[in-house]
């Protein structure tokens, strides 16, 4: 699935405000999504992941300029300043939160949608040395848990979460859930959009191999109990109340 532009991910007609609303915006939106915020001083004061934003929004008016060496020197200052490196090149939305923010990586093609939330550890990258688009596009309103890697030229679709740890390298529908290495696409029963309070609960992740060995387990139980000519040896059964026992796994 090729990648799309951001922009048919927001509204349409939707003016870009300035930059001093929109950092009225960034720090409102921090005290909805963050449930140890103060106060704005306090935000503006102290959090790194807005203060990132903040300068890559300088990085990228000089960058779209061609003033790309003061761009990429302004880049590299934030990092050392803040921990989180955003390419000039890359497109941020507004209203994107990075929360503690250590170590996020933001490539040169990127494209992040509006009121999406990232995490500690997060990498947008790429995989492929060729020119032109070869990073992710984040659709609006996308969480994205601490630690995950989204990689290469996909897209994210709008309301999705991206579990803890991830590692996604395909595209994924709107309204997904995803978990795993690589990541597995969930699709979302209680649906999100736009208006809906921020979905941060990156921790609330269905682990879809655990359910598919000990569904596939239990069906191997039954059909030996069918089986009453010839006695079998005994096997690993399905975990009890999630917890795993036996001799097997004496540690």
């Amino acid at each position: 699935m090729q990648a799309e532009s951001t922009q048919s991910q927001k509204q349409p007609n939707k003016k870009t405000p300035g930059f001093f609303a929109s950092v009225s915006d960034d720090l409102k939106s921090a005290l909805q999504r963050d449930p140890a915020a103060r106060s704005r001083f306090e935000i503006a004061l102290l959090y790194p992941g807005l203060h990132a934003v903040w300068i890559h929004r300088v990085t990228h008016w000089l960058w779209q300029r061609g003033a790309k060496l003061p761009a990429r020197w302004l880049s590299q200052l934030a990092r050392g300043l803040t921990g989180i490196e955003i390419h000039p090149g890359a497109t941020i939305g507004q209203r994107v939160f990075i929360d503690h923010g250590m170590g996020v990586v933001i490539g040169e093609t990127a494209e992040v949608g509006d009121e999406v939330t990232l995490y500690h550890g997060v990498t947008l990258g790429g995989t492929s040395l060729e020119k032109g688009k070869r990073h992710p596009t984040i659709g609006c309103r996308v969480t994205i848990g601490a630690g995950a890697k989204v990689l290469g030229n996909i897209t994210i679709g709008p309301d999705s979460r991206i579990g803890a740890n991830a590692v996604v390298v395909k595209s994924v529908p709107e309204n997904s859930v995803v978990v795993g290495v690589p990541g597995q696409i969930v699709r979302r029963t209680k649906l999100h959009h736009e208006g809906d309070a921020p979905d941060l609960n990156h921790t609330a992740l269905p682990d879809v191999f655990a359910v598919a060995i000990k569904d596939l387990m239990s069906r191997v139980d039954e059909l030996e109990g069918r089986v009453t000519v010839h006695d079998h040896p005994g096997h690993v059964h399905a975990p009890v109340d999630d917890a795993w026992e036996g001799i097997e796994f004496m540690i």
